[in-house]
């Protein structure tokens, strides 16, 4: 199986940090190079400790999900035949509290407006079922009650 990596920094800089409001932005870097501003979300963290041009994890979330989900449904588009002109997702998620009474993202809605050319268009069922094939193939959906470990480094 493949290992995949991500890199989180933050550093405190010369912030206050005992009185709890330094800020929460932070670097995501993963290992093609590619890097960001992540942060917490304003709706968890009143501003300015928190950032709201940065990415925050429960949007990181969606945006895995919709972006899994997409890769599938291109992939079986392609297999059968249906050339994929444009796919767009305004993906949405809910916070909420789990059946454990915990607060966690209880719901994701996934919007694909998918558009088609070429002489092969396929019907509405057809849609239905190749999003719900890249819904049942999607890695990072398969993955959102997965165990998570912690191991510090000392």
């Amino acid at each position: 199986m493949a290992n995949y990596t991500a890199e989180v920094i933050w550093q405190r800089g010369d912030q206050n940090f005992l009185d709890h409001r330094y800020s929460r932005k932070h670097l995501v870097r993963f290992d093609g190079g590619v890097a960001f501003a992540g942060s917490s979300s304003p709706h968890v963290v009143p501003l300015p400790m928190s950032d709201p041009l940065a990415a925050d994890p429960e949007e990181m979330l969606i945006a895995a999900l919709s972006s899994c989900h997409m890769l599938w449904f291109l992939d079986i588009a392609a297999k059968q035949k249906f050339c994929v002109d444009r796919y767009a997702d305004a993906a949405t998620g809910q916070m909420g509290h789990n059946s454990q009474c915990k607060l966690a993202m209880t719901q994701v809605t996934l919007r694909p407006d998918v558009r088609f050319g070429g002489e092969r268009m396929p019907t509405p069922e057809q849609i239905t079922q190749m999003h719900h094939a890249a819904h049942e193939a999607c890695f990072i959906a398969n993955s959102v009650q997965t165990q998570v470990h912690c191991e510090p480094v000392f």
